[in-house]
């Protein structure tokens, strides 16, 4: 590694984490329905939204109340982008005059931006129209998160609150988290991007000829603010098919770290939103640590792969200072690893190298990162509630060790909460195990994979890992685009969707009714180096070890052959 790859790393913790404890209070604030800077410019477009859709923000909602408002809006979201999608070509805003998508293309997109997953199985210059791209993708880029942070306040709240029946109103919470959290935050990122080169036209496509002669069509659009939410909201996916390995849609150093960073911004700036509203900050720096310790171990194993020579190709001069096969020269393989890293441990899809190059073992870490759960920063939202489920099961296990029954913050963890904490253990096991096998088993499905042998399994594990953990990101090479996984894979991201959010409302909902009970001397510290040291292995012991065979069967057993010389 040279000098600017340390630069560059240090950049990035910087840009994520000095503006973490600001933004999170501010979006606590937000939220909660204090006043903030932006108020006096903002309230009077939110008092307006409200009238509009007739809501009285002044009414709280049960969990259940709330389940439904979510579902609701869901799938009126999910029909929307349906229907645009397989009408695009008599929508305006067409210049290259597209057709519409296939139907189970047009479901698995509709699905997948609806459930912040942004899988895509097609490229997207050459698929989508302006119309489409802004309309229909873009608003979910930002609604689908802020459905995210809406479910994590709730959660938030069920364990602040004292014997309380409401948690919230899901309309009020939904525009809040959009108008003051994501659009601001948007708009400045997006005129960074500008600034940087990223185009924002309704142009048509421009046309060239190449050095050798061949015509050329170069795609346009308005690519600056849909890369901006992209990223915020870690939706990933990508304006161009190639997402920010594309010139336009990351030209320079300078876009590659400010989009790299806003990956992860909100996810940290959420941490300490959870320690305002439990009124801890103790508790943030213990999440904080965790999230720390499994990101940076990921980050050293990928680094070191993707140097290391191929034995394969040992000989020649230029392996010797790592394989950049795959990976685009001008970011090179430091910047490469960590982009794999930080897609992998939020739920962002988007890359600026193509995972199906990396090595047996640097492949791993982004596959190992979304079988957790997605809970390393994780998602808008997503990210945090899952690490906070992996909290209750850590406390759990804490009490059964001492004999005391389990509580968190005060609040008891009963016999209810724990049946729903084990339902979402079993999420990413249906979605990826049972989901995964059925396509590996098929003969028709079997045949997307472009490899044989192990590297092939790797595949199709990672397709069904990304659609299950609501990442996006995918092994190229994978031909998914088929009618099996286009409807396997949407039912993927609506299991690793609301197989943990409607649980995560139930648990907020009977947390928030209970007594909270004062914390004495024999309580379990929940802030300290035991705790963080208790969460870490729980998470690793209980959210990975459920993967071991498979990952043996995939990157692992590609790295034992690869070295015998297979």
């Amino acid at each position: 590694m040279h000098s600017y790859d340390y630069l560059l790393i240090l950049a990035f913790f910087a840009l994520v984490l000095l503006p973490a404890p600001f933004i999170g209070r501010y979006l606590y604030r937000v939220m909660e329905g204090e006043k903030t800077w932006l108020s006096p410019v903002l309230q009077p477009v939110e008092r307006l939204c409200y009238r509009l859709a007739g809501v009285d923000s002044k009414t709280e909602q049960d969990w259940k109340t709330y389940s439904l408002a979510l579902l609701a809006f869901t799938l009126v979201s999910l029909l929307t982008l349906f229907a645009i999608l397989l009408l695009q070509g008599a929508l305006p805003l067409n210049p290259q005059q597209l057709p519409g998508l296939e139907w189970s293309l047009a479901f698995n997109t509709a699905v997948s931006f609806v459930t912040n997953t942004n899988w895509q199985a097609y490229s997207g210059e050459a698929t989508l129209s302006y119309f489409s791209q802004m309309v229909g993708l873009g608003v979910q880029n930002f609604v689908s998160p802020a459905v995210g942070l809406a479910v994590l306040v709730v959660f938030c709240r069920g364990i602040a609150r004292r014997s309380s029946a409401s948690v919230g109103n899901f309309w009020v919470d939904l525009t809040r988290a959009t108008l003051y959290g994501l659009l601001p935050l948007c708009l400045l990122l997006a005129l960074l991007l500008v600034w940087q080169g990223v185009p924002q036209t309704f142009m048509d496509y421009v046309q060239a000829k190449t050095l050798l002669g061949a015509d050329q069509s170069i795609p346009l659009g308005p690519a600056a603010s849909q890369i901006a939410i992209k990223q915020l909201g870690t939706n990933g996916g990508g304006f161009f098919g190639v997402n920010s390995a594309h010139p336009f849609e990351n030209p320079t150093a300078w876009s590659n770290l400010f989009e790299l960073a806003s990956i992860l911004l909100i996810p940290a700036a959420l941490l300490f939103t959870f320690g305002h509203y439990v009124k801890d900050l103790r508790q943030s720096r213990a999440l904080l640590a965790s999230m720390l310790i499994l990101f940076a171990i990921g980050l050293s194993v990928t680094l070191y792969a993707e140097y290391q020579p191929n034995p394969a190709l040992a000989a020649l001069p230029i392996e010797q200072g790592g394989s950049l096969e795959g990976k685009e020269s001008r970011f090179g393989i430091a910047g490469s690893a960590l982009w794999a890293v930080t897609t992998t441990a939020a739920s962002n899809g988007s890359v600026n190298a193509m995972h199906d190059s990396f090595s047996a073992i640097g492949g791993m870490i982004p596959l190992f990162n979304m079988l957790l759960g997605e809970v390393i920063f994780g998602g808008v939202g997503a990210g945090l509630y899952g690490m906070l489920l992996f909290v209750l099961i850590a406390v759990f296990l804490a009490g059964l060790m001492i004999g005391r029954t389990p509580e968190y913050l005060g609040k008891k963890l009963e016999a209810r909460e724990v049946r729903l904490l084990v339902a979402t253990l079993l999420v990413m096991p249906v979605g990826v195990l049972v989901l995964g096998a059925l396509a590996a088993s098929l003969p028709g499905p079997a045949a997307s994979v472009s490899n044989p042998g192990a590297h092939g399994f790797s595949q199709l594990l990672y397709a069904y890992s990304s659609g299950t953990a609501n990442n996006g990101s995918a092994f190229a090479g994978f031909a998914a685009n088929t009618v099996y996984h286009n409807l396997m894979l949407g039912l993927a991201m609506l299991i690793g969707r609301f197989g943990y959010i409607l649980p995560i409302l139930a648990i907020a909902g009977s947390l928030a009714a209970k007594k909270r009970a004062p914390l004495g001397s024999n309580s379990f510290p929940t802030h300290g180096p035991l705790f963080v040291t208790l969460l870490t292995l729980t998470i690793v012991l209980v959210g990975g070890l459920t993967f071991l065979p498979t990952l043996a069967l995939g990157p692992i057993a590609e790295h034992m052959t690869l070295f015998q010389g297979f």
